[in-house]
């Protein structure tokens, strides 16, 4: 696995593509959520806690991974980066198989913390294999970048507020901050 020196070059010169409330500054905010949300999740000092900072971080993990399923993983694929497509979404689907088998066990035990670091490694291995590449790629080859944009943060706030189509093209973002510790 990279090192977090290696991630954070990796995020910051991805932060450098990135334009002001593009689909890639929005993936990597979500990115900066999601690493919160799961440092939270490893702090939670009660098993209480622990299900209140899983339950952030499912949130903002399932909906930013949907978003990319939905828009920018097909987006790779039709700019001629069908194996990095084909990889992000195994690697989001496996990470939702391991998310589902944390729920499953007892938040009080070593057993959950080992998992979650598990999960954790793995997609951090995974923002850094989009923030490293794969999204410069596709902010560099796609020719429709604001239809992207608006794609992107039309399926997360689907997923984020529980709204149709129409509402979610309008519906502010849900923030996550007070959640996972931002």
């Amino acid at each position: 696995p990279e090192t977090e020196e290696t991630r954070a070059k990796a995020t910051s010169k991805a932060r450098k593509a990135a334009e002001p409330g593009d689909w890639l500054s929005m993936a990597l905010d979500h990115h900066g959520q999601i690493r919160s949300a799961f440092d939270r999740a490893r702090d939670a000092a009660t098993p209480e806690d622990r299900l209140a900072a899983f339950r952030a971080l499912a949130t903002v993990l399932n909906g930013h991974s949907l978003a990319e399923e939905v828009v920018l993983y097909p987006a790779l694929a039709k700019n001629g980066e069908k194996a990095h497509a084909g990889l992000a979404y195994t690697e989001q689907t496996t990470a939702k198989m391991q998310m589902a088998e944390l729920e499953r066990i007892d938040p009080a035990t070593d057993a959950w913390r080992d998992k979650l670091e598990h999960i954790r490694g793995a997609v951090l291995h995974h923002m850094f294999e989009e923030e490293g590449t794969w999204f410069l790629e596709l902010k560099d080859k796609a020719p429709d970048q604001e239809f992207l944009t608006r794609r992107f943060a039309e399926e997360y706030r689907r997923y984020a507020f529980g709204v149709d189509s129409e509402a979610a093209a309008t519906a502010e973002p849900r923030s996550f901050a007070g959640e996972v510790g931002e």
